[in-house]
């Protein structure tokens, strides 16, 4: 779209608006009324199926793997008997009506059949084109899936791809740095853009006793002061963190080009600002209390 150059931030600035509006989805009522009618009740069940089937009926190894930050005694209660009580297929349909009946309540009709969530649905999916499968499960399974017809559901498919894509890259970079699944979540927390842990406790599976142990670990590390805040040591790793994070994720977003990027941003924060106003997540997800 341009030759002008890509701003070594404008990748990560993008998907921060793009994954805003998809991880709404996670909290929305629908999802747990649509996954309930097909017998999945359990909130954690829901969240695992939800995110896991695009892999198909896999065993609960697979999903510590792939998401990292929950505790494997917790996903081992849902997977696989998740897929039991209903298939991928469904999970994968019921996810779909979900996100249909969320993003019109979230952002309206009129956003939702606007010119300009078909433009960020086609701007998203051209970034999408340049995503490599190579060590990326989460990203590869989605990117198998159809893409939907419906602009607003092919914009998020978009977005799913492109979050995964960062996320499966992350999750590399977090092996990397020494960073087990709950040290990751504590430090992010620490930076003050994570969830309070309340909602690790609650979503993860994780214990103050848990939660304890990593922050002795960090401590021990240098990564994290008596008071629970980063040190210095630990605010350079988390920020090296990010920055080969982008590094890892940047051919969607070059491939996009610099203007593309910057309208997807621009129609992004739009439809992110818009989807928060209306309440789409807890008032105390993230922080550090």
């Amino acid at each position: 779209m341009t030759t002008a150059a890509l701003e070594p931030r404008a990748g990560r600035r993008c998907h921060n608006m793009l994954n805003t509006l998809h991880s709404t989805s996670y909290f929305a009522p629908e999802l747990g009324r649509e996954l309930a009618a097909v017998g999945i009740t359990h909130p954690r069940a829901v969240n695992f199926a939800v995110r896991a089937a695009a892999l198909g009926p896999v065993g609960a190894g697979a999903v510590t793997a792939t998401f990292y930050n929950y505790k494997h005694e917790l996903v081992a209660r849902h997977v696989p008997a998740v897929w039991a009580i209903a298939s991928p297929a469904d999970v994968l349909a019921a996810r779909a009506r979900a996100v249909d009946a969320a993003l019109r309540r979230l952002l309206g009709e009129e956003a939702v059949t606007s010119p300009e969530m078909a433009e960020a649905a086609r701007l998203a999916l051209r970034a999408a084109e340049a995503c490599a499968r190579g060590a990326r499960p989460l990203y590869s399974a989605h990117a198998d899936l159809p893409v939907p017809e419906e602009p607003h559901l092919a914009y998020f498919h978009a977005t799913t791809l492109l979050r995964e894509h960062r996320g499966d890259g992350h999750l590399a970079v977090l092996t990397a740095s020494g960073l087990d699944g709950l040290e990751a979540v504590v430090t992010h927390t620490a930076t003050g853009k994570g969830m309070t842990p309340k909602w690790v406790f609650s979503t993860r599976g994780w214990t103050q006793e848990d939660w304890d142990a990593a922050c002795e670990r960090l401590r021990g590390r240098g990564l994290l002061d008596d008071a629970g805040e980063l040190t210095a040591e630990g605010v350079a790793l988390r920020d090296g963190i990010e920055a080969e994070t982008d590094r890892l994720d940047r051919a969607p977003y070059e491939h996009l080009g610099a203007d593309g990027v910057a309208r997807l941003t621009e129609l992004g924060k739009e439809f992110a600002r818009t989807a928060v106003a209306a309440g789409a997540f807890p008032a105390d997800l993230t922080g550090k209390a």
